[in-house]
C-alpha cells in the first residue's frame, strides 16, 4: 500500500464531495422496475453515459449461477463465460441491448462483436443498443490487446447469440405447444411456419427468462452460408456518435466537485525528488495544493512513476503550476543511460555468438562452403505509441471503495493494480471503461489510473489526472530498441543454403522482473523463431541486453523490428543472387507446407493458439505475396527515381504482404506514389473496418519507419512533442492506397496489428530499388529532416 505526502501544509483547502447514493437492484427488482415482462440477459452496468452514478453489481439467483456454468465450461478456449445474461438484454418492445466487454478505441470492436452475437441471435442489427462493460473477471478476457477481440472469442460470441436464440425459440415453442425443432428465428421474431404463427423477441422476453440456459451441444450454430452480418460491411456503431459528440472519452469525464491533477514525473526511471519547492506552484492562480507521489521501486510493473502532483481547479492551471515547481531530482540507477552509446553496444552484442534459440542443419558449415556469403546489420530505436488522446483517468472514493473512469485497454489489470497499490480488495474497485482516442498498447498499462486513485484518496474528492503530450512521449512504456545481425550463404545458383539470425533487445519482461536481460519465447515468436523460410540450414541466436526505460508493447510488438530485419535481408539476398525480389522471396518461402518451429527446437506459443487450429501455412503467406504483387502490377516499367519494394509477414495468426512504391529526387526528396496491401486474416467479420485497419496499420508502420525514434540522454527521454517526435503528415501519405482481403474459411486471425510489420521493410526495399542505397537503420529520415540522407545509407 502506498502512502502520499502533502508537500505544503498551507495549501488551499479543498471541499469534499458528498458521497453518492447507491441503489442496489436485484435481477428481479430490475426487471419489475425497468419494464414488466422484459428479459434482462445482461447486467445493469454504469458505463460512460452517466458518470455520476455508481455501478452496483446485480444479484443473481441460484438458478442463474447454475446456468452460468453451462456455457462457462470451455472458458479457456473461448475467452470466458458464454452465458447470454452477460451480454444481452431484450426489452418488451423488442429492443436489444448488448454489453461490450472489450475497449472501443476506433478499431470498431463494438460493431464487430455485435455483428457476431446478433447474427447468431437472429436479431436485427439496426435494433441494437450497445453499452460498455466495467472491468470485471465475470467477463473473461477483457484485455483489448494483441488483436484478440475476435480471433480469441469468435466462437464464444456465437454461443452467446445462439444460446439466446435457443432460449427464445424454446419459449415460443412452449407457448404454442409445438416441437422447438419446427420453429425458426428470423430478424427478431420466432416463426412457426406450419401454422403461420410468429412472436417478436420482446413478446417472448418474460417467458425466455424462465428457460434454462442451453448446454453447448444443444446450441445449433448457423452454417457459414446462413450468416447475415458476419463478413459484411456493417456500418460503425460508434463513428456517428463521435461525430455528434455523444461518446465519452477518458479526457471527457466530469464529476461533481472534481479537481484536476498534472504530475511532474521523474526524468529518469527510478529517480526521485531530492528537494521540492512548491511556493511558485501554490501562487499560480487556480492551483489548490501539491502532493508528492510514492517513489517507484523496481520492478516498474504497472505502478506509478512517482513525482509531484499539482492539484488545481482546471487542467490548464495545473499545467501552469507544474511549470512553477522547483524540483531537484536525485539520480537513479539509469542516470548514465545514453541511447546512442547503448545502440552501439547493442550492435556489438549482435555481432558476437549468442544463445541458440532454434537450429536446423549446420549453419556454420553451410556458410563456410557457400559460393557467396552476405552479412547485414539492422537497427531500430525505441518508439512511443503516442495515441491521439494521451492517458487520462478520474477517480472517486466513497468510504473505502474507489470508482475510476479511464481510457483503458485492460480494465481488469487496472482493477487489480489499483487494489494492490491502494491496499483494498479488488471487489472494492470499480473500473468504468470510456472510449479511447487510440491505444496501440500504451493504455493497457494502468499506471495513470492508479495515480488518479491515490490522489483522489489523498485529496478526499474526485480527481482527474491528465497526461500531456509531453508526459506521454517522455514517460510511457516504450517499444524496445533492437539490433539484429544476419549472415546468409548462397550456392553457385544464388539459392540460399544458410541463414544466421541474431536478435538483441531489452525485454518487456524487465518491466515485470527487474534485471532480466534475455528475451522471452513470447517475444521471439513475434517474427524471429517463426521465420518460415525453406532454407536447409537456419539458426536463431539471442544476446543479453538490459532495460533502462519502461519497456512495453506497441502495435505488433517485436514483429516490427523482426520483420524489418528478415524481409530487408531477403531483399538483400535477392540482389546478391541477381534475382527479382518478389520471385526470390517466394523461393525463400518455398512450397506450400505447414511449418512447425518446435521441430527446430524453438519454444513457440503461436499467439496462444494451437498449431493444429492455426498452423503456419506457407501457402497462405505466398498467396498474399502474389496478390499484393499483382495489385501493384509488379514488374511494370517505372519512371526514373521510382522503385517498388515488397515484404510479407505472418503475425497474430494473419498473413499480410505489402508493396510500396517510392519516388526519390536528386536531393533525397521522398514521396510515396502508392501502397498495395493484401491480407489473409481467415474469417473476417467486417470487411469495411478490416480494410480501414489495413490502411491505418500500414500508415503507422510507414510513419515510424520514416521518422520514429525515442532517444535518451542521461537517462531522460529527449523527445517531448510532435516537433521532435514526428509523425507522417497528410501530404506525405501514399497517393494511392489499395487493400485486398483474401477470402478464407480459416478461423479468424488478428487484423489490427498484422498490417504494420511489413510496411518498414517494403519501404526500405523500395528505396533501395529506386536509389541503390540500402537503409538498415531506422528511422530512415528522422524528425529533424524532410528528405533522405543518401550519404548515410549503404551502397549495394
Amino acid at each position: 500500500m502506498f502512502m502520499l505526502e502533502t508537500i505544503n501544509s498551507t495549501a488551499k483547502p479543498v471541499s469534499r464531495a458528498a458521497p453518492p447514493v447507491l441503489v442496489n437492484l436485484s435481477r428481479r427488482g430490475f426487471l419489475s422496475t425497468a419494464s414488466a415482462g422484459s428479459v434482462v440477459l445482461g447486467l445493469s452496468l454504469a458505463g460512460c453515459a452517466r458518470e455520476e452514478e455508481a455501478a452496483p453489481e446485480p444479484e443473481k439467483s441460484a438458478a442463474e449461477e447454475i446456468d452460468t456454468d453451462e456455457l462457462g465450461q470451455e472458458a479457456d478456449i473461448m475467452g470466458g463465460d458464454a452465458t447470454p445474461s452477460l451480454f444481452l438484454a431484450i426489452a418488451p418492445n423488442g429492443r436489444i441491448t448488448m454489453t461490450c466487454h472489450r475497449s472501443e478505441m476506433g478499431q470498431q470492436v463494438w460493431t464487430s462483436i455485435a455483428q457476431v452475437i446478433v447474427d447468431e441471435l437472429d436479431g436485427d442489427l439496426d435494433n441494437v443498443d450497445i453499452e460498455q462493460a466495467i472491468g470485471h473477471p465475470r467477463y473473461g478476457d477483457q484485455n483489448t490487446d494483441g488483436s484478440t477481440s475476435i480471433r480469441n472469442q469468435f466462437y464464444r460470441y456465437r454461443l452467446v447469440g445462439g444460446g439466446m436464440r435457443t432460449m427464445l425459440v424454446g419459449a415460443a415453442a412452449a407457448e404454442w405447444d409445438v416441437d422447438p425443432a419446427t420453429c425458426r428465428a428470423e430478424l427478431g421474431e420466432v416463426i412457426h411456419d406450419e401454422s403461420g404463427r410468429r412472436l417478436g423477441y420482446g413478446d417472448l422476453a418474460e417467458a425466455a427468462a424462465e428457460q434454462p440456459v442451453p448446454a453447448i451441444e444443444d446450441i445449433k450454430l448457423k452454417e457459414r452460408s446462413e450468416w447475415r452480418y458476419i463478413g459484411t460491411e456493417a456500418p460503425s456503431r460508434t463513428t456517428p456518435k463521435v461525430i455528434r459528440g455523444e461518446g465519452t472519452f477518458g479526457i471527457d469525464v466530469n464529476l461533481p466537485d472534481m479537481v484536476y491533477a498534472v504530475i511532474a514525473h521523474p526524468p529518469q526511471l527510478f529517480s526521485k525528488p531530492s528537494r521540492v519547492d512548491d511556493t511558485g506552484a501554490l501562487q499560480t492562480p487556480g492551483v489548490l495544493r501539491t502532493v508528492r507521489l510514492p517513489t517507484l521501486e523496481p520492478p516498474a510493473m504497472f505502478k506509478p512513476l512517482g513525482g509531484v502532483a499539482v492539484i488545481a481547479r482546471d487542467t490548464w492551471s495545473a499545467i501552469q503550476g507544474r511549470f512553477a515547481l522547483d524540483i531537484d531530482w536525485e539520480d537513479g540507477e539509469n542516470a548514465d543511460y545514453n541511447s546512442d552509446a547503448f545502440g552501439e553496444a547493442l550492435q556489438e552484442t549482435a555481432r558476437a555468438p549468442g544463445k541458440e534459440q532454434s537450429n536446423k542443419g549446420d549453419v556454420a558449415a553451410a556458410l563456410e562452403n557457400a559460393a557467396q556469403r552476405i552479412t547485414a546489420e539492422y537497427y531500430a530505436p525505441h518508439l512511443s505509441q503516442s495515441p491521439m488522446e494521451p492517458p487520462s483517468a478520474t477517480a472517486r472514493w466513497t468510504g473505502d471503495k474507489v470508482e475510476c473512469w479511464a481510457c483503458t485497454q485492460h480494465p481488469q489489470a487496472a482493477r487489480s493494480t489499483v487494489a494492490a497499490v491502494c491496499g483494498v480488495p479488488e471487489d472494492d474497485v470499480t473500473i468504468n471503461v470510456t472510449w479511447l482516442g487510440g491505444g496501440f498498447g500504451r493504455k493497457s498499462k494502468p499506471d495513470f489510473i492508479v495515480e488518479a486513485a491515490l490522489l483522489a484518496r489523498e485529496i478526499g474528492q474526485p480527481v482527474k489526472v491528465t497526461w500531456t503530450r509531453e508526459d506521454d512521449i517522455q514517460h510511457g512504456y516504450f517499444h524496445s530498441v533492437s539490433a539484429q545481425y544476419f549472415e546468409g550463404g548462397l550456392d553457385a545458383d544464388g539459392k540460399c543454403m544458410a541463414m544466421l539470425h541474431r536478435t538483441v533487445f531489452p525485454t518487456i519482461s524487465a518491466t515485470f522482473e527487474h534485471g532480466v536481460t534475455t528475451p522471452s519465447a513470447g517475444e521471439l515468436h513475434l517474427g524471429a523463431s517463426d521465420n518460415p523460410f525453406d532454407v536447409p540450414n537456419m539458426r536463431l541466436e539471442t544476446g543479453e541486453s538490459s532495460a533502462h526505460l519502461r519497456i512495453g508493447w506497441l502495435r505488433a510488438v517485436c514483429n516490427v523490428f523482426h520483420a524489418f530485419g528478415v524481409q530487408s535481408f531477403a531483399d538483400e539476398l535477392a540482389h546478391a543472387a541477381g534475382r527479382d525480389p518478389r520471385d526470390y522471396l517466394l523461393e525463400l518461402i518455398g512450397a506450400p507446407r505447414m511449418f512447425d518451429p518446435t521441430e527446430n527446437g524453438a519454444e513457440y506459443p503461436n499467439y496462444g493458439r494451437s498449431l493444429e487450429e492455426y498452423p503456419i501455412d506457407t501457402g497462405r503467406l505466398a498467396d498474399t505475396l502474389r496478390t499484393a504483387a499483382e495489385m501493384a502490377n509488379w514488374g511494370r516499367a517505372l519512371p526514373e527515381g521510382h522503385g517498388l519494394g515488397i515484404a510479407a509477414h505472418r503475425s497474430f495468426l494473419t498473413y499480410v504482404a505489402t508493396v510500396v512504391e517510392v519516388a526519390v529526387d536528386a536531393d533525397g526528396g521522398l514521396t510515396i506514389p502508392g501502397v498495395w496491401a493484401a491480407m489473409d486474416a481467415g474469417t473476417v467479420v467486417n470487411t469495411r473496418h478490416t480494410a480501414a485497419q489495413i490502411e491505418g496499420g500500414v500508415l503507422y508502420g510507414l510513419s515510424n519507419a520514416l521518422y520514429g525514434a525515442i532517444t535518451a540522454e542521461n537517462g531522460a527521454v529527449v523527445q517531448s512533442n510532435f516537433p521532435t517526435w514526428r509523425l507522417m503528415r497528410m501530404n506525405e501519405a501514399p497517393r494511392v492506397m489499395e487493400t485486398r482481403i483474401i477470402e478464407s474459411d480459416a478461423p479468424p486471425g488478428g487484423v489490427g496489428e498484422p498490417p504494420t510489420p511489413p510496411a518498414a521493410p517494403a519501404l526500405a526495399n523500395a528505396i533501395f530499388a529506386a536509389t541503390g542505397k540500402r537503409f538498415r537503420r531506422l528511422p530512415i529520415i528522422g524528425a529533424n529532416s524532410d528528405r533522405l540522407d543518401l550519404s548515410d545509407a549503404q551502397d549495394a
